[in-house]
């Protein structure tokens, strides 16, 4: 009996595969449930009398979307587990501790609990405010604590842009919402400029993201890492100035053609304000640019097996806007990676652990004195 709960203890200690192979899937059916669910239903909407006029379209689109949807729920169990293990592991070994984990491991279990209390009795407006409060508290204490274990100014500035940003939405919907609740016709002073006040950031904070965690130095001896980041900054700088001055080239050259460009961006950013939150108020170039900064980082991160391309992935494929309660754990788990990313990469943190399992001091025998 004791053997078989010593044995239960290790496995629960030591994530291994679990944690490794769970964060790998929650991010690519994040992303997936990102694209099938969030934008091409949408474009689907976009698309009503196409798929009146051919069968074969609605039938793609529908199916598409109920695989988003499975993938919807699969991102949702992903992101409690991941949660889980990240949380058992900081009480339970010293690998994970952090200096706020006093304070954050008590909210993050609390906001779990509200969500999953949420799914059985759907909160009215008050408990909307409540959960936004929390998750604005959590993500107060996560700032500190990255902040006091990152000194580079690129990345302290990168995740208070993302901060600022996401306040900007919670903001919004905090006090449009409690406006509501108290039956208050006037608007809500400072919302909307919030609001576009924080969209602007998230879409700066993606492109800090790049020269937080993505940037090749120019300085480096090495040559090869130096022409690959001097061949990136000219064809970045190219196509980020070509889509910014599109329209205005595009209208010398043919109003009608720069008249259908103007619709179809229109269109898109009405499928990423559906599917993200994103308004596209902002040039087109930017949020190209952001795009392109933060895929580049990632996939890089990703590929070396370092945490914060995961923490990266599921901070911004949450979206701008946080209308569902899962999107909330993303931004939330994504930092919480991202305090991690400095105890190593999945393999190594892996093998820390393995280590401090077999590498642990033997019990003297009954008798004997210790050293």
């Amino acid at each position: 009996m004791i053997a078989a709960t010593k044995k239960i203890s290790e496995k629960i200690e030591n994530p291994g595969l679990l944690f490794e192979w769970g964060l790998k899937s929650l991010l690519f059916a994040a992303f997936f449930e990102l694209v099938l669910y969030r934008l091409v239903s949408r474009l689907g909407m976009h698309l009503g009398k196409v798929m009146e006029k051919y069968e074969a379209v609605r039938i793609a689109f529908l199916s598409l979307s109920e695989i988003g949807f499975v993938l919807l729920n699969v991102t949702a169990i992903l992101v409690f587990l991941i949660l889980g293990i990240l949380i058992v592991q900081k009480m339970r070994t010293t690998l994970w501790v952090g200096q706020w984990d006093k304070v954050v491991i008590p909210l993050v279990a609390l906001l779990v609990a509200c969500t999953i209390g949420y799914l059985f009795f759907p909160p009215a407006m008050l408990g909307s405010i409540v959960y936004n409060i929390l998750a604005f508290v959590i993500l107060v204490v996560l700032l500190v604590e990255y902040w006091g274990t990152h000194h580079l100014l690129s990345q302290r500035l990168m995740v208070g842009t993302f901060f600022l940003g996401i306040t900007g939405w919670l903001y919004y919907q905090t006090i449009s919402t409690t406006y509501g609740l108290l039956v208050i016709l006037d608007a809500p002073p400072f919302v909307h400029e919030a609001n576009r006040l924080g969209e602007a950031l998230m879409v700066l904070s993606s492109i800090l993201v790049f020269w937080a965690y993505g940037s090749t130095s120019f300085f480096t001896k090495n040559k090869k890492q130096r022409l690959w980041g001097l061949s990136l900054l000219i064809s970045g700088g190219g196509v980020f100035l070509t889509l910014l001055f599109m329209d205005y080239f595009l209208s010398m050259w043919s109003p009608e053609t720069a008249l259908e460009v103007r619709k179809a961006g229109e269109g898109i950013g009405w499928i990423f304000q559906m599917g993200m939150g994103y308004t596209f108020y902002l040039p087109f170039a930017f949020y190209v640019a952001g795009f392109t900064c933060w895929a580049y980082t990632v996939i890089k991160l990703v590929l070396i097996g370092r945490i914060a391309g995961y923490g990266l992935g599921l901070m911004f494929m949450a979206g701008y806007a946080l209308q569902l309660s899962h999107l909330t754990l993303m931004v939330v788990l994504g930092l919480m990676l991202l305090n991690i990313d400095k105890r190593g990469s999945l393999g190594r943190l892996r093998k820390k652990i393995q280590d401090e399992r077999f590498f642990q001091p033997i019990s003297p025998v009954y008798g004997e004195q210790t050293p």
